[in-house]
């Protein structure tokens, strides 16, 4: 057996929610990255620049993203599965879970930081849709290796 044909057997093995989730590492992952360094970062340095230190990039700040980014991977793969399984899988239930999942994170934070005047109509306009797309973009992630799965069952 070739290290390929191995590989690839390991692969199925898995479920389809873990196969999802570290898709979803990795997509999720790099649109919070892109998303906030060329559009959030600049945005709300430029709305805040008489406040010192606004949107900082040091350690302390990394390590938080990174529980941050933890917690949204687990809940943006876990909660689309959870709501497939119960609902069924379609494209479209996909995008109403990751719509959901968009509302409970990124509307509920953007409008908390807006509310304190902590964020710009114009940071709004801009976060809110990238946040939707990636959000969608994973519940449909999801639903694809749980489609996928099926499919490929014995």
């Amino acid at each position: 057996m070739s290290t390929l044909t191995h590989n690839l057997e390991t692969a199925r093995r898995f479920s389809p929610l873990v196969m999802a989730l570290l898709v979803n590492i990795l997509w999720i992952n790099a649109s919070e990255v892109l998303r906030y360094f060329v559009f959030v970062m600049p945005m709300m340095r430029d709305a805040f620049s008489s406040l010192p230190d606004v949107a900082p990039m040091n350690l302390p700040v990394f390590l938080i993203w990174g529980i941050w980014d933890t917690i949204l991977v687990v809940t943006a793969t876990l909660l689309p599965w959870m709501a497939i399984k119960v609902f069924g899988a379609s494209a479209l239930h996909a995008v109403v879970f990751g719509t959901g999942v968009w509302m409970a994170v990124f509307v509920i934070l953007w409008l908390g930081l807006y509310n304190m005047n902590l964020a710009t109509p114009g940071v709004l306009a801009v976060a809110l849709p990238l946040a939707w797309f990636e959000m969608v973009v994973a519940s449909l992630i999801v639903w694809w290796f749980t489609v996928r799965r099926g499919a490929d069952a014995p």
